[in-house]
């Protein structure tokens, strides 16, 4: 199996190269795919070959295997994420000077791997103390009360409610570093919403974590609403999740060359970049060029994991076979801030970053009146003022607050809560019909949402996606369906306080913690 050298490099943990007790020490991480070790072939220090007799690893929490023992027993098991430590037992001083490393080995499903790096050798005496951790079971308990009893002398307070948690630590693993407890955010629940999906259909329960006083109310009250009407059509109208590498070349017509190779090599691309994942699917790059820069945008679709890990690796993975194969590239960066990874947009808003869903009801004008106390027209030409403030403020949402029930929802189902920053993005419409109801209509152009992965099956967070039937593979659309059509009722919900003049009196109600 082909892996491109940038892709190799990235094993290595660099500034891991220490001095010990008995020698020196570096670590490796598997940032490639499950795999496991079967042959240390050679390791390399500044041209001198390193004996395998004075060669140790590290595997696991407590097993430490010579390379002569892992020769003979030909498959050491090496999963993704995890480290394995390498002693060699040779003398070297410290110091700022660059060494030469060089390692090679046989693993499965790679074959032979051979790379090179660069690094120089630290004291590890000479390290000041920090957090306490273990790299090889940073879950465990022990070194969690470490953890916690080190918080509690630097900020001379108790770890009480943080340190209560059902969760098996062990379970956290790519979710976090460093675990000391949980932060504990109170879940309501609103609903039932009869949905008119293509992926959810029926009545569903919602739950949203807020701190927020009347959050869950308003909510539900737009469900009810929009219940009476027929409930809400959801449809997710495109998918997409990018990564967005930068070329730099020493003029543009350099870049300009590069981008028609590009064309002309997307077939391999994709089979490099879709060689690192069994889920992300590249289905096109764009590209922009700007002065002698050459912006790629690749376009993935990830199944139902949000994406934003599995399609980094996959551009790397497909940018370091480029790197191999194309002569002129003066410089490179895997991401040029372009994809807008945790940032609002307006290429996202125009191209869709994860799920462009749009949700829609029409709502009868007796159904407002006798709920909301309020005439469609009212709502309608409040949308249109508004309107004019959003075209002010440069805002990206011309609704009123889409992202407050989104990111309830996106804490409560364990959605990474930095995406909402893209999925803050809202275009509402509204239009009377002939008959005076409200058709409503609210598109979320980049909804990053997962039903699989990162944080989605921890305890309480995996516990409300199945409230819902939405936890695991082949969900995320429908969970998508979801979060579009609660959008919209929290959007006809405020949307009819603030035409009736009802917001304020329904805070003083509900919302009063003071």
């Amino acid at each position: 199996m082909f892996i491109p050298s940038m892709l190799l490099k990235q094993l290595y943990t660099h500034g891991s190269l220490q001095k010990t007790e008995d020698g020196l020490c570096f670590m490796l991480k598997n940032r490639l795919k499950d795999a496991s070790i079967s042959e240390i072939l050679h390791i390399v220090l500044d041209g001198n070959h390193i004996p395998k007799e004075k060669i140790t690893l590290k595997v696991g929490a407590d097993m430490l295997l010579s390379a002569e023992e892992i020769n003979a027993k030909g498959d050491i098991s090496f999963p993704l994420r995890e480290v394995i430590t390498v002693f060699l037992n040779v003398r070297a001083k410290a110091g700022p000077e660059k060494l030469k490393l060089g390692l090679s080995f046989k693993a499965s499903p790679f074959g032979k791997l051979k790379f090179e790096v660069e690094d120089n050798i630290s004291d590890i005496s000479a390290k000041p103390e920090g957090i306490p951790r273990d790299p090889h079971d940073d879950y465990q308990a022990e070194i969690i009360k470490a953890r916690q009893a080190y918080f509690a002398s630097a900020t001379g307070a108790p770890v009480n409610h943080v340190g209560n948690y059902s969760i098996d630590p062990n379970t956290l693993k790519g979710n976090i570093e460093h675990f000391i407890g949980v932060a504990q955010v109170p879940i309501g629940i609103a609903g039932p919403l009869s949905i008119d999906g293509e992926y959810a259909k029926g009545d569903f329960v919602v739950p949203l974590a807020t701190t927020e006083g009347t959050l869950v109310a308003s909510y539900n009250r737009g469900m009810k609403l929009l219940n009476m009407s027929g409930g809400v059509k959801a449809t997710v109208v495109d998918d997409a999740m990018q990564r967005a590498p930068v070329f730099v070349f020493s003029d543009a017509r350099g870049a300009r060359d590069f981008v028609k190779w590009i064309n002309e090599n997307i077939e391999k691309i994709r089979d490099e970049a879709e060689a690192t994942s069994s889920v992300a699917k590249l289905t096109y790059i764009d590209h922009f060029l700007s002065n002698k820069f050459a912006f790629l945008r690749f376009n993935y679709r990830t199944g139902d994991a949000a994406g934003q890990n599995m399609v980094g690796r996959a551009t790397f993975a497909a940018c370091g076979w480029i790197m191999d194969h194309y002569e002129g590239i003066v410089n490179f960066y895997l991401e040029s801030n372009f994809a807008t990874d945790k940032k609002a947009s307006q290429i996202n808003i125009m191209r869709t970053r994860g799920k462009r869903v749009t949700a829609e009801a029409t709502i009868k004008r007796e159904h407002l009146l006798s709920v909301m106390r309020v005439e469609p027209k009212q709502i309608d030409y409040h949308g249109r003022v508004a309107g004019i403030g959003s075209f002010l403020s440069g805002v990206n949402n011309t609704g009123l607050h889409s992202p407050n029930g989104i990111t309830a929802m996106f804490i409560a189902t364990g959605q990474d809560v930095a995406n909402v920053s893209e999925s803050s993005a809202g275009i509402m419409y509204s239009e009377l019909t002939d008959e005076g109801d409200l058709y409503v209509s609210l598109t979320v152009p980049s909804l990053i949402v997962a039903t699989y992965g990162g944080g989605t099956g921890i305890g309480t967070q995996k516990e409300c996606l199945e409230l819902m039937d939405c936890y695991g593979k082949n969900k995320v659309y429908k969970f998508a369906e979801i979060v579009g059509a609660v959008a919209l009722a929290g959007e006809i919900s405020l949307a009819s306080a603030i035409s009736s003049s009802d917001w304020v009196s329904s805070h003083e109600q509900y919302g009063r913690n003071r």
